[in-house]
């Protein structure tokens, strides 16, 4: 069985590769828009996305029972008291990628105390945090390999808990590598206040819930305050929404900005997700890989932006990109999500426009969700109960999910939760002065779509982001950059076509 899982991963390899995710690959780089690392060999309900055919995305797969109301949550006292492993393992190994979800159980979970940066204990049993960036798909390759010896590693050294991202979670999802969390005693009414398609990204072929996030990625369009009202003669969201409602009056209102200096966007890749979270097939069909024609949309409008100076061509991450998170920047927004606005945008950095309270949120164009953190349960976890209850108190207990809404400006995966936060002004963010925008994003999650998710959209968004950055920059053809997107896709995955 073993050699099986070798081969099989070792197949993968030659196929699988945005920084993502929520919370950022390093402080300023969410995992989701790395390059991906291969993918654990799948286990026999369905062959790894790269082996054969791809695995049906998790909206496809049937959705978990039609959940009770939740019942309310334990206690945080209950649960420090009764979810503190015993009779399980004495050592609890979890593999992520920052110190986002450190600090989400450093601050918020119950019992949690702080041995050093790296070590912790909950109660009798020692915490160890394997924390490895994403950049060069250090994660996922750490991960993959430390996987492949789960079943022979020694109780001690077996990983109990690792996270993923929306863009590379059908990578482990469809694997024996994750559990139920049926299996780790997570019931139907306990999640059934979360949003849908947190749930979906971690449903299996098969129906199965593998995985559960604590936070919701709907997205927004985040502006400057003091570009809003010298261009735009007014700071006032539902003003600002009237400039940017639709592509065509975004792309005016950039004339405008520019005239004043202002560019637009950053680069050209802030726009991306808008467009990628609202195509109308998957990036591969039946084994052919397809340019949505919205794709298409966003390089035409992303081409007239360049050429005209109204943003730049660089890398989302890159110093050139954050340089429009101070005044100096001279960029009047960005695209994104809660986690972006305050885990990404040089909050805490003097003289930032963040840290001056300076940024404003309104809808944008477009609905879209960029990224999310799932948690996982490792299978062959000697301590089952322990994460389970950590699941279950950081991702359905509404009172620490209001904690971490006050503490970390984070939109979480709780609908009742989030509809009390949205109407209380004692929810609302620093960064962008005073202003509660919770309620956008409740709107947001609810309309979040899945239907279009595949196993291969990291690999392709990756590669087709870097082939247009050619022809934006000049350096290449519209032909020419679309031939070496489909040279580099199907490079990278060997058993698909690009027509």
């Amino acid at each position: 069985m073993k050699r099986k899982l070798m081969v099989t991963l070792l197949s993968v390899t030659m196929a699988a590769s945005l920084f993502t995710a929520c919370g950022g690959g390093n402080a300023a780089a969410p995992a989701a828009d790395a390059p991906a690392a291969e993918a654990p060999a799948a286990e026999e309900a369905g062959p790894a996305p790269a082996a054969e055919e791809a695995a049906p995305a998790a909206e496809e797969a049937a959705p978990a029972e039609e959940a009770a109301p939740a019942e309310e949550a334990a206690p945080a006292e209950e649960a420090a008291a009764t979810a503190d492993g015993s009779g399980e393992g004495k050592v609890l190994n979890i593999y992520c990628w920052n110190e986002e979800f450190k600090s989400r159980v450093t601050d918020h979970y119950p019992g949690y105390t702080e041995t050093d940066a790296t070590t912790g204990t909950i109660g009798d049993v020692t915490v160890k945090w394997n924390i490895t960036p994403n950049q060069d798909n250090a994660y996922q390759n750490n991960l993959d390999e430390t996987l492949l010896k789960q079943a022979d590693a020694a109780a001690d050294d077996k990983i109990d808990i690792f996270l993923v991202e929306a863009d590379y979670a059908l990578k482990y999802v469809d694997t024996e590598y994750t559990l139920p969390v049926s299996e780790l005693g997570i019931t139907d009414a306990d999640i059934a206040n979360q949003y849908k398609y947190t749930q979906d990204v971690m449903t299996s072929s098969s129906g199965t819930l593998k995985g559960l996030s604590w936070q919701g990625c709907p997205g927004v369009l985040i502006y400057n305050r003091e570009a809003a009202k010298e261009v735009l003669g007014s700071d006032d969201p539902a003003e600002v929404q009237k400039a940017v409602a639709d592509w065509d009056t975004f792309a005016k209102t950039a004339d405008a900005m520019k005239a004043a200096g202002y560019n637009m966007t950053s680069t050209t890749n802030d726009a991306y997700r808008v467009f990628s979270n609202n195509v109308t097939g998957k990036w591969v069909q039946d084994g052919k890989v397809v340019i949505d024609d919205n794709i298409m949309k966003w390089v035409d409008m992303s081409k007239k932006m360049a050429d005209a100076k109204q943003c730049t061509t660089a890398d989302l991450w890159s110093d050139d990109w954050s340089k429009g998170f101070y005044p100096d920047g001279k960029v009047f927004c960005y695209f994104g999500p809660a986690w972006l606005i305050n885990f990404s945008m040089a909050a805490d950095q003097e003289g930032s426009i963040a840290n001056q309270g300076g940024w404003g949120a309104t809808e944008g164009p477009q609905g879209f969700f960029w990224g999310g953190t799932w948690i996982c349960g490792a299978t062959g976890t000697d301590n089952p109960t322990l994460v389970g209850d950590i699941m279950k108190q950081l991702t359905c207990n509404e009172e620490i999910m209001l904690d971490i809404v006050a503490k970390d400006s984070d939109f979480v995966n709780n609908k009742s939760a989030m509809e009390k936060a949205a109407k209380d002004d004692a929810y609302a963010f620093a960064v962008l002065g005073g202003q509660n925008p919770l309620q956008m994003f409740c709107n947001g999650a609810e309309s979040c779509d899945l239907s279009n998710q595949g196993p291969y959209d990291q690999g392709c968004n990756e590669e087709l982001q870097k082939a247009m950055k050619n022809y934006f920059d000049g350096n290449a053809s519209l032909d020419e950059a679309l031939d070496m997107f489909k040279k580099a896709v199907v490079e990278k995955y060997p058993e698909l076509t690009a027509e």
